[in-house]
């Protein structure tokens, strides 16, 4: 049985996370949903995503397909419904195609999806978490952290809290070669889980659940409020709530994030800050690429959604609910427009053009910091992101404000 996790309609949606990605490969909990899959199915997975993404995320094909989309999180009976599936079955959420399986091997999720007539659908009635906006990212963050906890640590020992800290509560579980020191870690809302070789420096306040991934280093002093994820490699500072970072991103100073999203290889200037609440307390809208106008999240509290590869410099203000692209570079005062473009480069006064070549440079840099190469495939995805957002760059919407 191949299973292949597929992107559709709901990919556009997920931009601009998904714009480097495929929508598996984003991280809810405390890992991606491919590694979610990975683990539920015990083998390999492949993904059936955009062409231009499949050179590095390619599928695999075989005789007996297995086909779920990209943005669902797997539990034991969803896991079950999709096992049981027979040839030419299709199971259905809410009228909307969650998994397929065929012999036949399609070469796009759209295509995929609009063959949902050949297949007979079973709708699967339990409750189950499906990813189809950036926003979902945080929104069930609590959740999914809390089965993948169950999930990771079940039967496993841990390694002990060293001497110097305070735990309240008992659900922590530390991999090998973690450190923490002098910190406060409260679990009594949920679970705390330290991958390896992380850190967390002295004096840091930290309230479950939360995750911290493989050499993510949390700085000294930091308050982190659960539900929070910091993704492998990452480094964390000031005040977080309610936000997942993807991997390798920095926000190593002062500034608070909140209810935010930030994607791979961002890094937040000193004392950045946004604005996760209006202030006349309104719901919040967020730019959606979709249907290319701002729509209604249908939540008070939403912050910052940042693409991968993009930068602020100190003392940079985001308004509520701002969208960043990928490759995006923002500085100076003021608050800049809450929808900026991928390979922008400016401010509050205005933006240009990130020249590409520019931005492959800082790449170089940044992940030589890590002993990292931009290589020749993720070159070509970043030159066709650069290509699909130009028209962004022209100022047909980068003006526009909600």
């Amino acid at each position: 049985m191949h299973v292949i996790l597929f992107d559709d309609k709901r990919w556009q949606q997920l931009l601009p996370l998904t714009f480097t990605r495929p929508v598996a490969d984003l991280r809810i909990g405390i890992d991606t949903i491919t590694e979610k899959w990975q683990q539920a199915f015990g083998q390999p997975v492949s993904h059936l995503t955009e062409p231009y993404l499949a050179e590095k995320f390619p599928v695999q094909y075989g005789t007996d397909h297995v086909y779920i989309y990209g943005g669902v999180i797997p539990d034991s009976g969803l896991r079950s419904a999709i096992s049981n599936l027979k040839q030419g079955e299709a199971l259905l959420v809410e009228g909307e195609p969650i998994a397929f399986r065929t012999k036949e091997a399609y070469f796009s999720g759209m295509a995929l999806c609009e063959d949902l007539a050949r297949f007979t659908t079973i709708d699967y009635t339990a409750n189950c978490i499906i990813i189809t906006r950036p926003w979902h990212i945080f929104q069930y963050n609590d959740q999914v952290l809390r089965q993948d906890y169950e999930r990771i640590t079940a039967h496993r020992p841990g390694t002990q809290l060293q001497a110097g800290n305070q735990l309240i509560g008992h659900d922590i579980f530390i991999e090998e070669g973690a450190q923490i020191h002098a910190s406060i870690i409260n679990t009594t809302s949920g679970p705390v889980y330290i991958g390896k070789h992380a850190e967390i420096m002295e004096g840091s306040i930290i309230r479950g659940p939360f995750a911290l991934g493989e050499h993510a280093v949390v700085k000294m002093g930091a308050k982190i409020y659960g539900p929070t994820t910091i993704g492998p490699g990452c480094k964390v500072g000031g005040e977080i709530n309610n936000t997942v970072f993807q991997a390798n991103s920095n926000k190593a100073h002062d500034g608070f994030i909140g209810n935010s999203v930030i994607g791979e290889w961002c890094n937040l200037g000193a004392d950045t800050n946004c604005s996760n609440l209006k202030n006349n307390y309104a719901i919040v809208k967020l730019w959606d690429y979709q249907t290319q106008k701002f729509i209604n999240t249908g939540l008070q509290f939403c912050g910052l959604i940042m693409g991968d590869h993009s930068k602020c410099g100190i003392n940079t203000m985001f308004n509520t609910g701002t969208v960043v692209g990928v490759h995006a570079n923002i500085f100076g005062d003021g608050f800049p427009r809450n929808f900026i473009p991928s390979f922008s480069w400016g401010g509050a006064n205005g933006f240009v053009t990130y020249k590409l070549s520019d931005a492959f440079q800082t790449t170089t840099a940044v992940m030589s910091r890590r002993n990292l190469t931009l290589d020749v495939q993720d070159k070509k995805i970043l030159t066709t992101i650069y290509e699909l957002s130009e028209k962004y760059r022209k100022g047909q919407l980068i003006f526009l404000h909600k």
